[in-house]
């Protein structure tokens, strides 16, 4: 499979660069038939799942999307001739645009500051939150909230609701804003090698604008935690590994294992069929959620994170629990737990939901109002763990 697809791909990006789609999608049709899955090495392939050649983020307010076989015969070719459109863009499969709600009232004595930081790396927009709740405190925790592709940190921060939960929890939450010039769709490039390491790209801006919160505000070092959705899920993990020294934890929503990917096409086969991907050079607490009908990141990838989180710490404690939010949507909870009983790995199973932020604001792009709450039970778990 490896032998014929590596330079079959590569075919196909030259095709797709040259403007010939229809050769381009058919040539990856060819690649991803079930005769030759890419799955990650710890799980068995899905037939099920080899007719969803891309998915679309949507927001979910209602029941279960679809499955392929309900789809038309010609759908997956129209969709593989759009992502291909958007490769050829400089981009990745995206999510529907919406308009970015307004931030709403805030709270008396709560500040949603826009931010500029100015570094070799050119500048970089952050909105930052301070609950009126943590006003005149100290030592607060922080959380870095990483975007998925399309959205802006005000649309994010109204569909997480992470800023009403930062007046409960007395935290402060920023939210870093990839712009279009740097992506077409404002996904952060988590599959490019400029952008998956210490002090270069990407995370060498994050880890500026992090270092900038710590230095301008009350920030406890020890208790600062970085979160994404889809590429900013991958994202977020790509920090962790690159700055562990800044990262107590990260959270993972519906996104892809370290290096899942070196360029487009491997991303592109990552997301459709999963990817084994690498440990964290130093293990640190993680708390993923995916949808078990995402056709836009296959689950394959949430199983992959989890698999090389347990490889380097064996003696954790396996806890499973089933459980259904108020919303209607059923889950499978599995915590790996220390000797202490705190929960080191966790990953919630969503039973139906596909690519959206689970128990989500429906005001917010990219959600499934349905739940459970992932926002509450992502700053439930950080504020379990220090950094070392």
């Amino acid at each position: 499979m490896t032998q014929r697809l590596t330079p079959g791909m590569a075919e196909a990006t030259r095709l797709t660069r040259a403007g010939k789609l229809a050769e381009a999608t058919a040539l990856i049709q060819q690649l991803l038939r079930p005769s030759a899955p890419v799955v990650a090495d710890h799980v068995a392939a899905d037939p099920a799942n080899d007719a969803a050649i891309e998915g679309e983020f949507v927001r979910l307010d209602v029941a279960t999307p679809p499955s392929p076989e309900a789809q038309p015969t010609a759908q997956p070719r129209s969709r593989l001739r759009e992502t291909m459109r958007r490769i050829a863009a400089g981009g990745m499969p995206a999510a529907r645009k919406t308009a970015a709600p307004a931030p709403g009232v805030l709270p008396h004595g709560a500040a949603f500051r826009s931010e500029v930081l100015a570094d070799a790396g050119g500048p970089r927009d952050y909105r930052i939150y301070i609950p009126a709740s943590a006003r005149g405190k100290r030592d607060l925790p922080l959380v870095v909230m990483l975007h998925g592709c399309t959205q802006t940190p005000e649309d994010f921060a109204t569909g997480t609701g992470m800023n009403a939960l930062a007046e409960e929890f007395g935290c402060l939450i920023a939210y870093p804003a990839q712009p279009g010039a740097a992506n077409a769709n404002k996904c952060w490039n988590w599959f490019r090698p400029e952008d998956q390491g210490r002090d270069k790209g990407e995370p060498a801006s994050l880890a500026a604008v992090t270092r900038r919160i710590l230095h301008d505000h009350p920030v406890d070092p020890g208790r600062v935690y970085v979160a994404g959705l889809s590429a900013g899920g991958a994202a977020a993990l790509i920090m962790a590994d690159a700055y562990p020294e800044i990262f107590a934890a990260v959270g993972v929503h519906s996104g892809l294992p370290l290096g899942a990917a070196h360029d487009i096409p491997s991303a592109f086969m990552a997301m459709r069929n999963g990817a084994a991907g690498d440990r964290l050079a130093r293990p640190k607490p993680v708390i993923l959620f995916h949808g078990d009908a995402d056709a836009t990141v296959h689950p394959r990838n949430a199983r992959s994170i989890v698999a090389r989180s347990l490889a380097a710490l064996p003696a954790l404690h396996a806890q499973t629990e089933q459980g259904r939010s108020p919303g209607g949507r059923a889950y499978t909870r599995h915590r790996h737990c220390t000797a202490d009983g705190v929960s080191y790995c966790e990953y919630w199973d969503l039973g139906g939901a596909g690519h959206a932020w689970a128990g989500g604001h429906a005001a917010g792009s990219h959600t499934d109002p349905s739940g459970p709450a992932a926002s509450r039970a992502m700053l439930e778990f950080f504020l379990q763990h220090r950094a070392e």
